[in-house]
């Protein structure tokens, strides 16, 4: 099977969070890639459908090559994949619908007389609870797990953990002309935003600390001369496991961490908050998963992500789980492509790192 239409025809389904149809959609074609043959257990949780194909047997699997074939959205254009060159562009090429076909193309070959699974989700870049995790609650688990986000052959052992909150304040209403008679509770809210951004600092250059994205300021006020009486800024928190303001807390914890950088009269509430990840980089499946990646002339380096994944939930079950994908740059950008030259060589090294567990 021609690897490029395939991949082409698996870009051009709009598998986005709103469309569950196409989800559906994705989701079988990358199962009918792998074929007849294999057991394919089925999953749905909040209309989010999964699947686990495997051989049977062993249980749990020696190794779980997990895949999701959901993308961010896009414009109607990007679901019209093209190639420039080296590069294939388009929604979904980077992240990370390549990596999930080349899973799922080894996975066929191979899976047979191995103890492996292929996890296919469809909610990765809305949370992952309805996919990875709710498998994992299922009782799916493994003693390794490959998840194909783009990495370039590089071996990500360790992530960000993720907290979600909300920074409230309330004030009262009046007129705009008598700022003295009200209180404005969208003036404490931003000053709020400043104090935290002030310990938290906007990052400019990449660097391992704990980073918070102000991703929306709100107030139900819409007169231009009332002083609006609430306001609520949705804070996108990014944290290593070396920050115990964050790491280990609960988010009960967080929250009144946060408070405290904030002014009188706006309080924090955590919507959820989840740990870094973490694998241990002397695992002998890492060391072999590197070694098969510079035997195709890969550097198969460590490396820490700043966006968490999947990978997440498997940390917290205490199963090492490493990101191992294509090449390529731009996701969730208008220009999003992956490196086709890393393809076959991707490929390759999932075969060895799979040879090594026969």
């Amino acid at each position: 099977m021609d690897f490029l239409p395939l991949a082409e025809e698996l870009l051009a389904i709009r598998s986005t969070a709103d469309r569950p149809q196409d989800l559906h959609r994705a989701l079988d074609f990358v199962v009918d890639v792998v074929g007849p043959g294999f057991e394919v257990e089925r999953f749905e949780s909040r209309g989010k459908p999964s699947a686990l194909v495997h051989a049977g047997g062993r249980r749990p699997f020696r190794v779980i090559l997990n895949g999701h074939l959901d993308v961010v959205p896009g414009t109607a254009d990007q679901f019209v994949p093209r190639r420039e060159g080296d590069r294939l562009i388009g929604r979904g090429t980077q992240d990370m619908k390549l990596s999930a076909l080349v899973q799922a193309q080894v996975f066929r070959e191979v899976a047979e007389t191995l103890p492996i699974a292929l996890q296919l989700v469809t909610d990765e870049e809305v949370g992952g609870r309805d996919g990875t995790r709710h498998q994992l609650e299922q009782g799916v688990t493994a003693d390794f797990v490959v998840i194909g986000e783009h990495s370039g052959l590089r071996v990500v052992t360790e992530s960000k953990g993720i907290a979600n909150a909300r920074l409230c304040a309330t004030g009262q209403a009046g007129h705009g002309a008598y700022q003295w008679l009200g209180d404005n509770a969208l003036v404490k809210v931003t000053r709020a935003v400043d104090a935290v951004l002030a310990a938290y600092p906007v990052a400019t250059e990449e660097v391992w600390r704990t980073t918070v994205n102000v991703a929306r300021i709100a107030t139900d006020n819409q007169a231009l001369n009332q002083i609006p009486a609430d306001a609520t800024a949705w804070l996108d928190i990014r944290f290593p496991a070396e920050d115990r303001d964050f790491t280990g807390r609960s988010a009960d914890e967080v929250a009144a961490h946060l408070t405290a950088l904030c002014p009188p009269g706006v309080t924090a509430v955590v919507d959820s908050t989840e740990p870094p990840h973490r694998a241990e980089p002397d695992n002998p499946d890492v060391v072999a998963l590197q070694a098969a990646a510079r035997a195709q002339g890969y550097s198969g380096d460590l490396l820490r992500k700043h966006g968490a994944a999947d990978s997440r939930f498997y940390f917290q079950r205490g199963v090492d789980a490493v990101i191992f994908g294509v090449g390529g740059n731009g996701q969730h950008g208008p220009d999003e492509y992956a490196d086709l030259t890393t393809v076959e060589p991707y490929r390759q090294a999932l075969r060895a790192f799979l040879g090594t567990i026969a």
